[in-house]
């Protein structure tokens, strides 16, 4: 298996993969036949999806310039995904110039993808690694030349956590993230639930575990509902309005905002105060 900047290149295209069907629900062209195929039938089940993607980067960067007029400059995007528009890095330099943006993905392609488009910008750093091991994210050597924790940071996990089965692990994932950063630092998390559409999501849940669309997810009879995604943020304190429907969360002014609950994904901000 081949070696580029420390990233393994290995990737099999034959096997659906997440960041490349959101890539295609978001019209993009970084996918393959396979990814495409599985992106059909999910939208089978959930003709929405495409929209839930678009609001789903529209509140990521709602989030990214509320934190940094807050005086947030460094921000750790979890499962950051193949780059697209309005990518971390280039609302937190426009909002903040000299913001510092580390991108955290474990998927060979996307971390390579990513770091051959930010190449150049010294401001960036690309780390393959697993959410699963906090430490191991935290701890990774280029992370730590550009990220200086012992300073306030932004941590961002937007539909990532989805993909881990219990609640007891997701709370360890958050914890791990949360207790390695300094005071004054925020948790974004954005993340589908079941509240709204119970229905659909469980026959997304099904498709994507017993149908093979993403092998290898583990298994999961209901993806989690509102008020489980609220605990994840236990131990912090929660911004206004709280945990909401993605087109809640504070909204631009003069933004038309949908029926939020058409959007069957939540997402709120919370601050470490000690």
């Amino acid at each position: 298996m081949a070696e580029h900047e420390g990233l393994s290149l290995g990737f099999d295209p034959a096997i659906p993969n997440e960041a490349r069907m959101y890539d295609y629900f978001m019209g993009g062209k970084d996918n393959f036949a396979a990814d495409r195929e599985a992106a059909r039938l999910a939208l089978e089940v959930a003709p929405e999806l495409p929209i839930i993607c678009r609001e789903g980067r529209r509140l990521l960067a709602r989030m990214v310039r509320h934190l940094a007029a807050a005086g947030i400059r460094q921000f750790i995007d979890i499962g950051c995904g193949l780059p697209t528009q309005g990518n971390v890095h280039e609302v937190a330099q426009a909002a903040a110039p000299g913001s510092r943006v580390a991108y955290v993905d474990n998927d060979p392609v996307v971390a390579l993808h990513a770091q051959a488009l930010l190449e150049n910008d010294e401001h960036t750093v690309v780390v393959q690694a697993d959410m699963r091991q906090p430490e191991r994210v935290l701890g990774h050597q280029r992370l730590g030349n550009l990220i200086d924790l012992d300073e306030p940071v932004a941590i961002l996990i937007f539909f990532t956590l989805i993909m881990i089965p219990t609640d007891e692990e997701a709370a360890r994932i958050v914890r791990g993230f949360r207790d390695a950063a300094a005071p004054g630092s925020y948790l974004a998390i954005a993340h589908s639930v079941s509240d709204v559409k119970p229905e659909t999501t469980a026959k997304l849940a099904a498709l994507y575990q017993d149908g093979g669309v993403v092998p290898g997810v583990p298994r999961r009879d209901q993806i989690r509902a509102k008020a489980d995604v609220e605990r994840l943020f236990d131990g912090m304190s929660l911004l206004d309005p709280g945990v909401v429907y993605l087109p809640a969360w504070r909204p631009d002014e003069g933004e038309r905002v949908i029926d939020p609950e058409s959007v069957w994904s939540v997402g709120g901000v919370a601050r470490k105060e000690r």
